[in-house]
């Protein structure tokens, strides 16, 4: 993802290779939050929480490897806040606007632009019947396709407990699938 030299340069003070260093980590960063939040100001604001503070404190990072885990962490655990503090969380509609975003940095043609948009609609319209707990850790291990060992690292959760909430994840997913299909 980034190299510890960019990571050093930034941490010394360098506002140009901060602003690659933001370049870099920001869209994945946004992938994840979007797919958290389901709401795209809410995840652009989660990202610009998140370089805040990455800049406040990014001295504490010494490898490269270290640093897409630590960024992980920041996000998902500022989506967690964000979904906690919703007591009662509204019906999300996506809208043409939000899937256009996520879908001109994935899509190269007009029909994969279209699939790209209805399968986020769909994994959006399921992950919102999860608990905020299943919903990060699903979307981190079948959307984001990190290793439960990952997961572990980012959410600070044990193995027992990741696969638990996966697995009631994949089973209310599944329910919710047949009951529409």
């Amino acid at each position: 993802m980034t190299d510890l030299k960019l990571i050093e340069e930034s941490r010394s003070g360098n506002l140009s290779s901060f602003r690659k260093l933001i370049d870099q980590t920001s869209p994945f960063a946004y992938s994840v939050a979007f797919r958290l939040l389901g709401d795209d100001d809410q995840a652009k604001d989660v990202v610009q929480e998140t370089m805040i503070t990455i800049w406040l404190k990014l001295k504490k990072i010494r490898t490269a490897e270290v640093y897409k885990t630590w960024i992980y962490r920041i996000v998902v655990n500022k989506c967690y806040d964000q979904l906690r503090k919703m007591k009662r969380r509204p019906e999300y509609f996506t809208d043409d606007r939000t899937w256009s975003v996520i879908a001109d940095n994935t899509a190269d043609t007009a029909s994969a632009e279209l699939e790209n948009s209805e399968i986020a609609g769909v994994i959006n319209l399921l992950t919102e019947k999860l608990s905020p707990r299943q919903k990060m850790v699903f979307v981190l291990s079948e959307i984001e396709q990190l290793s439960a060992d990952e997961v572990m690292a980012i959410t600070g959760l044990a193995r027992t407990v990741i696969k638990a909430n996966l697995y009631y994840a994949r089973k209310r997913i599944s329910e919710l699938l047949e009951k529409y299909l």
